[in-house]
């Protein structure tokens, strides 16, 4: 136990390169916990101190883990056009409450080259009217890319914020099919 009287608990992690830029990945032993995008030396940082906070020990680079060996291949394969969904071990100990049962709602209920609007979204976890609480949940989101937040869209067809960026979303939807691919 820690001085706050919670558990330590070993962080992994790793950076891979990929089409939408560099990618952070931080696992524990439940699981991948955290996705971060655009992983540039200032993010990484500041996403260690946030983990150091939460597990109470700092995060060990580790790219051998293997659940961060899995995560890796699993995500290589995905941008390789090769895999449309993710079978890992996910912690979920970064979210709770609402924006969890959203997520994970999100996770098991919208496959790979299909959206959902932010209200369709809200009313499949019982919360009709929700919509702009699920963005909430979606801008929350520790396991992007992962937990596909970039399938969700506004209900008349705009494409909706996204936390790592406009154009890393319409990306990842011409990835999959959703959007044409940009002509340059």
């Amino acid at each position: 136990m820690d001085s706050h009287g919670q558990d330590e608990q070993r962080v992994v992690w790793a950076v891979i390169a990929t089409d939408i830029g560099p990618l952070m990945l931080a696992a524990t032993r439940n699981g991948l916990v955290n996705v971060v995008f655009h992983a540039t030396d200032a993010v990484r940082e500041r996403t260690l101190e946030r983990l150091t906070t939460r597990f109470g020990s700092a995060p060990v680079a580790d790219p051998r883990a293997p659940v961060l060996v899995e995560a890796i291949r699993q995500l290589r394969a995905y941008f390789a056009g090769e895999r449309q969904d993710f079978e890992l071990p996910l912690d979920w100990s970064l979210i709770s409450g609402f924006n969890r049962q959203v997520l994970r709602e999100l996770a098991s209920g919208v496959p790979y080259g299909s959206v959902v609007g932010y209200g369709d979204l809200a009313g499949r976890v019982g919360q009709p009217g929700g919509a702009q609480a699920v963005g909430v949940a979606m801008g929350a989101n520790p396991l992007p890319v992962v937990v596909p937040c970039h399938r969700v869209v506004e209900s008349d067809g705009g494409i909706g914020g996204f936390g790592g960026g406009l154009e890393t979303k319409r990306q990842l939807l011409a990835l999959e099919g959703v959007l044409p691919e940009p002509l340059f």
